[in-house]
């Protein structure tokens, strides 16, 4: 049996921009996904603090050093930019594999 597992974290990003007319994902600055592990067109949650909204796409990776969180297509909606996101990945494990694993987490 296998368990889906909160894998990277990315905390209290803000929004800096949103852009309606695209086909749809979570732009995030390359840095910070290497740094916690998300791959670019990986899967991602996005929680809209300011919200309540959660939504499912994926992550595309952005310029470095660029501190971007641009949340494109149907996702724009879901936020505006200065809202505070939390982006989250998961993986799955065996509960065994799972007890001594720890997710990669950056706080912003």
């Amino acid at each position: 049996m296998y368990i889906k597992v909160l894998k990277s974290k990315l905390h209290n990003l803000t929004v800096t921009a949103t852009l309606l007319d695209y086909d749809g994902s979570v732009e995030l600055d390359r840095d910070w996904l290497e740094a916690v592990g998300i791959c670019d067109g990986e899967e991602v949650d996005v929680l809209n603090a300011n919200t309540g909204a959660r939504l499912t796409t994926y992550a595309i990776a952005g310029e470095r050093g660029s501190k971007v969180v641009c949340l494109n297509g149907p996702a724009a909606r879901k936020a505006q930019p200065g809202d505070r996101v939390i982006v989250l990945a998961y993986a799955l494990m065996t509960p065994e594999e799972a007890k001594g694993f720890q997710p990669k987490k950056l706080k912003f």
